[in-house]
């Protein structure tokens, strides 16, 4: 039996990946902060999972988390990974999202230097970077979570091509499902949609319509993240559908699948619109279909239909 230790278990990925490394007999570990709250993605699994309290800002109890659990993979995906709030709060998110890779690579370089590493890299590396964006695709984040995430991204390769260490970078495009946060666009618009239709809400405001981005489901990507550490040699791979779609047609495929209509309920506020903005991503995964095998399966529109039914079913609508 395979041990894998991961760090953000309660994230929309992290419980999604915990199910999958269950389903094939991993003894799965996972970090959770105190300050997590009561109900999470997990709570449905907790029997059949190890969690252990630590942070990976504190050098202390990660380390004392490793030592316990021994991991023969290390999955990171913790991190502050809202965009818009690493503007309000960018020392915190720099330190979980930057030095908490390093934290960890450290460790396990002197205590665990079998352990492979994964670490969950992002498309906002790129920045604004024409499209179609690749692995070798330069880097030009433009936001303090892009900043922190590609410090990590190069914090892998310098431990993997310094001191041999099995690690790699996941450059996951936009990836959405139920289990999102209801901060995040995708899943503001769901929830808010399935309020309206239930007659909780009357109205929906939001910033930038017009980014586009290349949205995919969690749930797939995370047989990504496992692939990349069963191959025989580690490496750094993208992850994306190759489509491109904007906020706003986000926006009209959920609309459309509750009859409702975008003038009657949403409205523009100047303070959801970021600093800066990425204006458009859009991932080539032909690294990743070639050698690992993975492409997507589910559709834009059948991503936005899945969270829009399971957020009817929270507000009360029968589906």
């Amino acid at each position: 039996m395979k041990r894998a230790l991961i760090a953000g278990i309660t994230g929309q990925d992290g419980s999604y990946l915990a199910e999958l490394l269950l389903s094939k007999g991993y003894e799965v570990h996972g970090i959770i902060r105190r300050s997590t709250n009561r109900q999470t993605n997990v709570d449905h699994i907790r029997e059949k999972l190890n969690l252990h309290y630590g942070d990976m800002c504190d050098e202390v109890s990660l380390s004392r988390i490793i030592h316990e659990c021994d991991p023969e993979e290390f999955y990171n995906l913790a991190a502050q990974s809202h965009v818009r709030l690493s503007f309000d709060n960018p020392l915190y998110t720099t330190d979980v999202a930057a030095l908490g890779a390093v934290r960890a690579l450290e460790i396990l370089h002197k205590f665990k230097p079998n352990c492979r590493f994964y670490q969950a890299s992002t498309s906002e590396i790129f920045g604004n970077c024409p499209p179609p964006q690749r692995e070798d695709s330069p880097c030009h984040p433009v936001s303090p979570y892009g900043i922190a995430k590609l410090s990590a991204h190069h914090s892998v390769r310098v431990y993997r091509d310094g001191y041999g260490m099995y690690a790699c970078s996941g450059i996951l495009f936009n990836h959405e499902s139920p289990r999102r946060g209801e901060e995040f666009v995708t899943r503001k618009i769901t929830r808010a949609t399935a309020d309206i239709v239930a007659g909780k809400k009357d109205e929906l405001w939001l910033g930038n319509l017009n980014a586009q981005r290349d949205w995919g489901y969690a749930k797939e990507y995370v047989e990504a993240m496992w692939l990349m550490l069963q191959q025989d040699e580690p490496d750094d791979f993208l992850i994306a559908t190759g489509e491109t779609h904007s906020v706003r047609d986000f926006l009209e495929v959920t609309f459309e699948h509750a009859g409702l209509e975008i003038a009657k309920h949403v409205k523009h506020h100047d303070n959801l619109e970021r600093p800066n903005e990425v204006h458009a991503l859009c991932g080539d995964a032909s690294k990743a279909r070639e050698k690992l095998g993975w492409q997507p399966k589910t559709t834009f529109a059948d991503l936005a239909q899945i969270m829009l039914e399971h957020d009817l079913c929270l507000a009360g609508v029968q589906v």
